[in-house]
């Protein structure tokens, strides 16, 4: 069984950087996509960013983060990051690392997600 553990997460202002990290170990081949969603308190959780890794490596962003957010991956160090520049307030939440075996553009089709790491910006 695949795992996936984050890390990276922290509190800075508004306009700052942070990058997440998430190590991916166990049983990952199955994995069609991996990606990054968020949650923020009393929301519900949505995709921010994903790459099909087991099709042609499409990577996709939501609307409010294109331009800002990148993600990437290290294959060899079994490595998923989120790169997040010119952060805003509304950016705050618990982002989880995700993976599945169909589609990383729904909650409901992960697979396995990672326990999440919190980001807070402050205005």
């Amino acid at each position: 069984q695949a795992r996936l553990v984050e890390s990276g997460g922290g509190s800075v202002q508004a306009g700052g950087s942070l990058r997440l990290s998430c190590v991916a170990s166990g049983d990952t081949a199955k994995h069609n996509c991996m990606g990054w969603f968020r949650q923020a308190p009393g929301k519900e959780r949505e995709m921010v960013a994903a790459i099909y890794t087991g099709t042609d490596n499409s990577h996709f962003y939501a609307g409010p983060v294109k331009g800002r957010f990148t993600v990437s991956q290290d294959n060899a160090k079994n490595t998923l990051y989120l790169q997040m520049n010119s952060l805003k307030p509304e950016d705050t939440g618990m982002y989880y690392c995700a993976a599945s075996a169909l589609s990383c553009g729904m909650p409901t089709l992960i697979t396995v997600w990672g326990q999440g790491t919190q980001v807070t910006v402050s205005s």
